[in-house]
Formats: C-alpha cells, sequence, structure tokens
C-alpha cells in the first residue's frame, strides 16, 4: 500500500458518488488525495490509484500529466505558479516570473536549493482582472502581486519552510 489508509478511505467515499461503470472520474479525486498526502504522484502512485480504481493505468496517467496541478516529480514544500498567460503577460505576468527567478536564484521548474519553494509556469487561473497572480500549492491565489507583496510573500514561505 502506497497511500495511508485514510486515504483510501477518501477515495473509497469518492468512488461512491459514480456508478460502478464510471469509476474513472474518480481520477482527478484520487490523485489530488495521494498528493495532498505525499506532496507528488509518482508513477507507483498512479499504477496504485489506476489499480484501486480499477481503470488502466494510462488513464490516469493521463491525467496527471495534462492538468499542471499535478506533480509528477517531487516539489519543494510551496509550489508556487505564476500566471504568464496572455492577460496576465499583459499585466506584468511574465516580470513577475522573472522577479521571483531572480530572487529565488532558480529557474521556472527548479526548487530552492532547500527544498523550500518550487516555481512553475501556469495556465489561466481565471482571475485576469487581477493580475498578476500566483497560486501557492493549487490552493491560495495571490492577487494583484507588487514585488513588495511577493517579497512578504516568499519570506513568509521561507519561514513556514523552515518552521
Amino acid at each position: 500500500m502506497l497511500l495511508s489508509e485514510q486515504a483510501y478511505t477518501k477515495i473509497d467515499k469518492e468512488l461512491a458518488k459514480y456508478p460502478a461503470d464510471q469509476r474513472q472520474s474518480a481520477i482527478m479525486s484520487s490523485l489530488r488525495i495521494a498528493q495532498e498526502e505525499l506532496g507528488w504522484v509518482s508513477t507507483d502512485v498512479i499504477a496504485e490509484i489506476a489499480r484501486y480504481i480499477g481503470v488502466e493505468s494510462i488513464a490516469v496517467q493521463e491525467v496527471a500529466t495534462f492538468y499542471n496541478m499535478f506533480n509528477t516529480k517531487p516539489v519543494g514544500k510551496f509550489k508556487v505558479t505564476v500566471c504568464t498567460n496572455l492577460p496576465c503577460a499583459l499585466r506584468d505576468g511574465v516580470k513577475t516570473a522573472d522577479y521571483i527567478k531572480q530572487k529565488l536564484g532558480i529557474e521556472l521548474g527548479e526548487t530552492t536549493p532547500d527544498g523550500a519553494i518550487t516555481l512553475q509556469e501556469g495556465e489561466c487561473m481565471g482571475a485576469c482582472g487581477d493580475a498578476p497572480v500566483l497560486l501557492v500549492n493549487n490552493h491560495h491565489m495571490c492577487v494583484r502581486m507588487s514585488q513588495e507583496k511577493i517579497d512578504e510573500m516568499l519570506a513568509d514561505l521561507k519561514r513556514e519552510a523552515q518552521a
């Protein structure tokens, strides 16, 4: 068993929402549950989810690699995703990504040497009017991110990573 008993219980609750012939509908939720527990979804975890749900492994792999919310390789304690799609790019999304890269000393897709922060480029987050937009660990959206707000956010994340 690659996941905890609690994770399998949560997956069972997701499976119960769908008819027996539609078990693949629980793939996204199962991946989310696994990632929340492990921090990322390895090929072994993807295969385990497929086995547990009763679908082909490729079906789970397709979902895990299509959506950028799923980490298919280890990430830092905090994953900061910067929207650089056109509307955000026009409102300093790319400049924001460049600023964070410079502050952290890493490139997009990399993790700080201390393992605290991974920086990623993201797709539209649906908050174009609030650009530049960042997403922390797929759950916390940060909007209208000035350099001062970025500095404060990064300091807070680094502090929390060390705690």
